[in-house]
């Protein structure tokens, strides 16, 4: 069983900042890519950066150049810093994480969601 802990949501203003973070805890034997996904009201889950365990980033194109991922591996902790935020990327932000398990299996797991508001 795996635990993903997110903190760091809430309201800030647009051209502000604001970091997200996710932190996995149990029975992990290692960890592979992690990200970030978004959903807004009435709108469907999207991606909106990924991570590997070596640390190549990949971003969607609404964010690039405003937001940073980022990840300690010895915290199995993965970051979301958010520069510049834009009315329209209020939404719930989830953690994802795929995982490889003390018993050698894979699997992903969800954050329970955070919500980041941005408006002045």
């Amino acid at each position: 069983q795996v635990q993903l802990v997110e903190s760091g949501g809430g309201l800030v203003q647009p051209g502000g900042s604001l970091r997200l973070s996710c932190a996995a805890s149990g029975s992990i034997f290692s960890i592979g890519n992690m990200g970030w996904y978004r959903q807004a009201p009435g709108k469907q889950r999207e991606l909106v950066a990924t991570i590997t365990s070596a640390g190549s980033t990949n971003y969607d194109d609404s964010v690039k150049g405003r937001f940073t991922i980022s990840r300690d591996n010895a915290k199995n902790t993965v970051y979301l810093q958010m520069n510049s935020p834009k009315p329209e990327d209020t939404a719930v932000y989830y953690c994802n994480v795929v995982y490889t398990s003390i018993l050698r299996r894979d699997y992903a797991a969800w954050g329970q969601g955070t919500q980041v508001t941005v408006s002045s």
